[in-house]
């Protein structure tokens, strides 16, 4: 199984990769080009860097992706990987895939970024692997349109945002389950071994 990781120049993607590669049979590999990044089985938005830089490098490729997903490739987007899955956001300008309706705002409480560990609620979002306690390390969140695209919430302070959004075979994570311990490197094997071809 082929796993791809979009890589828009945010740098250090060691871990992972080395969480993907935990699963039996899967290469991981790094494309910069956002087309090429779609010959695979399954497509992985990393977690880090700004909004505005990472949709210009998205740019060339993202009907291309945008139709890629619509059409069935599965898709791991997390924390940034998944703000970029929706329409805009207010951390910069350029397009995100669209495939999820609703915005990137930033997160309405008083300490921002929130970083460390958060619970999830009423996580649904894969029948192999319940969330619990993840790690976050964001200033922006997403605000789905449609309710019932979010599989999980978190509560930071007064603000409840989607941990996850799922449509499809294609599932959005605000957390980074490469920093999640044992149970965001479950999470990632379980979503692979339901989407693999």
């Amino acid at each position: 199984m082929r796993v791809t990781l979009f890589d828009y120049g945010a740098g250090n993607l060691h871990s992972l990769a080395k969480a993907l590669a935990t699963v039996e049979g899967a290469e991981v590999r790094v494309q910069e080009d956002p087309v090429r990044a779609l010959d695979t089985d399954v497509l992985v938005l990393p977690g880090v860097g700004a909004f505005g830089a990472s949709a210009a490098r998205l740019e060339p490729g993202r009907q291309a992706m945008r139709d890629a997903l619509e059409a069935g490739l599965p898709c791991l987007g997390i924390c940034l990987g998944m703000q970029l899955l929706f329409d805009t956001s207010e951390e910069g300008g350029g397009a995100g895939l669209g495939y999820f309706s609703g915005k990137v705002t930033r997160l309405a409480s008083r300490r921002v970024p929130e970083i460390g560990w958060n619970t999830v609620e009423d996580d649904r979002t894969l029948a192999g692997a319940k969330l619990d306690t993840v790690y976050y390390a964001h200033s922006f969140v997403c605000r789905a349109t449609d309710p019932s695209v979010v599989t999980g919430w978190t509560t930071h302070e007064e603000d409840r945002f989607p941990a996850a959004v799922r449509r499809g075979k294609v599932v959005g994570v605000q957390f980074h389950p490469e920093k999640s311990s044992v149970s965001g490197v479950a999470f990632v094997q379980a979503f692979l071994k339901e989407v693999a071809p």
